[in-house]
């Protein structure tokens, strides 16, 4: 990794912005420099921000299956995902890997295996633009979870889990009706097949879902694996959540989860999507509304990678007092710390130099260019 500089940029810092200038060394940022500087790739007065940390995409997934009943070549969908996603500024990302066969995908571990041996392939290979890590994401009502977080827990990019149950009724659908609209129209299916999809799932969260959970709480917890829940909506998700060690809090859909797990010390996730929106595409809380309220630190791109660098420079005009060092913190430093990756995610000396050239046209961030550990990637 060469030497590398860069000068007459805004430099986006932990608590600052400020003009200056950057060094870089072996892949390291080795100085920094408020003020004018010789020497260097000339910024043009650009930001110069951290790389973004994703911890939830499931654009991996989407790539590979566009449609539905159609499968895309594992590492074709990880390469268009790769250039998307670090095009977006994102330099590090936990791609979201669904686990646990369901009634819709019954042959789930072997599509998972795709996609996680063409994360690792590439990675060996040395081609990804950003560095991808691997998220299992455990649908806890599924007979089979268990015996696919067996085969891919010991990979070495398996770094994150997220305990999910997207039965009806529970979390995220708390409201069987609006489930079967949703249902009804993601598939058009019949009102009958709806009904009988509805009975099935039922019977499987009652036998599988709390076993499930105890098991692989127990394994990732002798693993050190961070451990995130999902869609926590009551006071009791929470606190299921705090006695199983779980570190995120992903999409809590309630105000009352939210501020839960927020005096647990846990680290709220929300999807950059509902900021740029303004809302939740399913009809819970809005991620701005607890901005405002203290209670997030993480943005992810969930499905629109663009989204986090989107909403970073979006909420400082949003939410009065919270300014782009904070904003740009919930997608780069906070899930960086949240995920155990404390040399990244921040532009201060000593720290990965992972770094993204943003300018504003017309209000919304461009990325004009992205270095991961000082080399250039897009």
């Amino acid at each position: 990794m060469a030497a590398a500089s860069f000068r007459n940029a805004r430099l986006v810092l932990a608590d600052e912005v400020i003009e200056g200038s950057v060094a870089v060394d072996d892949g390291v940022i080795t100085a920094l420099d408020a003020g004018a500087a010789q020497t260097g790739e000339d910024i043009e007065g650009d930001y110069l921000i951290p790389g973004l940390v994703e911890l939830h995409t499931d654009h991996l997934e989407n790539h590979y299956r566009p449609r539905p009943g159609v499968f895309w070549d594992a590492m074709a969908s990880l390469h268009a995902h790769d250039v998307q996603i670090a095009g977006s500024g994102i330099t590090t990302v936990f791609d979201a890997v669904r686990i646990g066969s369901d009634l819709d995908m019954p042959q789930m571990r072997e599509h998972a295996g795709l996609l996680i041996d063409a994360v690792r392939a590439a990675r060996q290979q040395d081609w990804l633009r950003a560095e991808h890590l691997i998220h299992l994401r455990c649908e806890l009502p599924s007979a089979d979870v268990i015996e696919h977080f067996e085969s891919f827990v010991d990979h070495p990019e398996t770094r994150l889990i997220s305990l999910m149950d997207h039965t009806p009724g529970q979390r995220q659908f708390t409201s069987l009706e609006t489930y079967k609209l949703f249902y009804k129209k993601q598939l058009g299916v019949t009102q009958d097949e709806v009904e009988r999809y509805l009975a099935a799932a039922l019977a499987q969260h009652e036998r599988y879902s709390a076993p499930n959970r105890r098991h692989l709480v127990q394994r990732s917890r002798a693993l050190q694996l961070a451990m995130a829940s999902h869609d926590d909506a009551t006071l009791a998700h929470v606190e299921e959540a705090v006695a199983d060690g779980v570190a995120i809090a992903e999409f809590p859909t309630t105000l009352e989860a939210a501020a839960a797990a927020h005096d647990a010390g846990l680290a709220i996730l929300m999807g950059a999507p509902n900021v740029v929106r303004g809302k939740s595409h399913s009809g819970n809380i809005s991620a701005t509304d607890l901005v405002r309220a203290g209670l997030l630190d993480i943005l992810s791109s969930d499905y629109v990678p663009f989204a986090p660098l989107q909403a970073a420079f979006a909420l400082p005009q949003r939410v009065e007092g919270f300014g782009l060092p904070a904003a740009l913190a919930t997608v780069t430093r906070n899930p960086a710390r949240a995920a155990g990756l404390d040399d990244r995610g921040e532009i201060a000396i000593g720290k990965r130099a992972d770094l993204v050239r943003v300018r504003l046209v017309g209000g919304l961030p461009v990325v004009r260019g992205v270095w991961r550990q000082g080399m250039r990637v897009s």
